[in-house]
């Protein structure tokens, strides 16, 4: 297997993670390489490899179990299946992570549309440009890597470092957020729409639109991702 850093993450760590369990010859319920391996084999960052491991175990390719390691699937479902029994199996960590953006994101837009300047305006609009050209590529590692950039940049634009360094923790960290809701069926194209309408009201300098918008993108995923949950 070739180093893949000089290769666009979004779009190849999870192909080359899956052509290495084919290649390596794993079969279900085989332990796969530590994700410490995996950085060393692929030359990534560990965040990298966190979060393209945690997208193939939400569509079925892998488990995770904690204290043990990564396995190869006891058997391949539909994709479909497979995220719906991943989000149950951590709906806990998925709705902590929304609790806790809902504290700080809301608020984070409305300093956005108070401080926020031409050149952070103008890589909001780019960012959400580059999430709705990635819908055509049929790639959700771009779909979240470009909507991790545009929750990055709004609370860079508060010209806050505190809530800068929590956000680009929470991307890197803690990515189950993002894939569990960019992996909900209708989520993407809401998504469009939702993050515009922040970015407008952050061009309109309106701070109380700006929070009630961002409130509405963040419960709108909540809601979806519950009822993709309780789906049979």
């Amino acid at each position: 297997m070739e180093p893949i850093k000089k290769i666009r993450l979004s779009d190849r760590v999870i192909d080359a993670v899956k052509q290495m369990i084919s290649e390596d010859g794993f079969k279900p319920g085989d332990k796969f390489y530590s994700e410490n391996e995996l950085t060393r084999k692929l030359e990534v960052s560990r965040s990298s490899i966190r979060e393209a491991v945690r997208i193939l175990e939400a569509t079925g390719y892998v488990s995770v179990k904690h204290g043990k390691g990564i396995f190869i699937a006891d058997s391949i479902h539909h994709e479909l299946e497979a995220f719906q029994d991943w989000l149950r199996t951590n709906e806990e960590s998925i709705l902590d992570h929304f609790d806790v953006r809902l504290i700080i994101d809301p608020k984070a837009a409305a300093h956005s549309a108070e401080r926020a300047d031409k050149n952070d305006i103008d890589k909001l609009e780019a960012a959400c440009s580059e999430f709705e050209a990635s819908i055509n590529e049929g790639s959700t590692s771009s779909l979240i890597k470009y909507d991790e950039k545009f929750h990055t940049l709004l609370a860079k634009s508060t010209k806050s470092r505190t809530l800068y360094f929590i956000m680009r923790t929470m991307t890197k960290s803690l990515p189950e957020g993002w894939i569990s809701s960019l992996h909900v069926p209708g989520r993407i194209e809401k998504t469009v729409s939702e993050h515009k309408a922040i970015l407008e009201a952050i061009k309109a300098g309106d701070a109380e639109k700006a929070e009630k918008a961002m409130l509405m993108h963040l419960n709108n995923a909540v809601k979806d991702i519950k009822e993709s949950m309780n789906s049979n």
